[in-house]
């Protein structure tokens, strides 16, 4: 499920994913589980009260390779086609 983050229609990073769903704009959000509890809770937060879905990757390293990009990522998500 990770190839999807390999696209234009994506954000990636902490402010960025919650400026998405606070925009309704968040398809499908991605959470590395190693990030720090205190950046990630509250996307997991806003995920499940907008009843967003939730994919957790094993590691930052790993969803920031996926994202393509040369460093490490807390969090991404996939926007909705409207949301270009």
């Amino acid at each position: 499920m990770l190839y999807r983050l390999n696209t234009d229609n994506r954000v990636v990073g902490t402010k960025q994913v919650k400026r998405a769903l606070a925009n309704g704009d968040a398809e499908v959000v991605y959470v590395a589980e190693d990030a720090d509890k205190r950046i990630i809770d509250e996307i997991v937060t806003i995920c499940k009260e907008q009843q967003v879905e939730l994919v957790y990757v094993s590691s930052m390293k790993e969803l920031g390779k996926a994202c393509n990009i040369d460093v490490s990522a807390a969090s991404a998500a996939i926007l909705k086609q409207n949301a270009i």
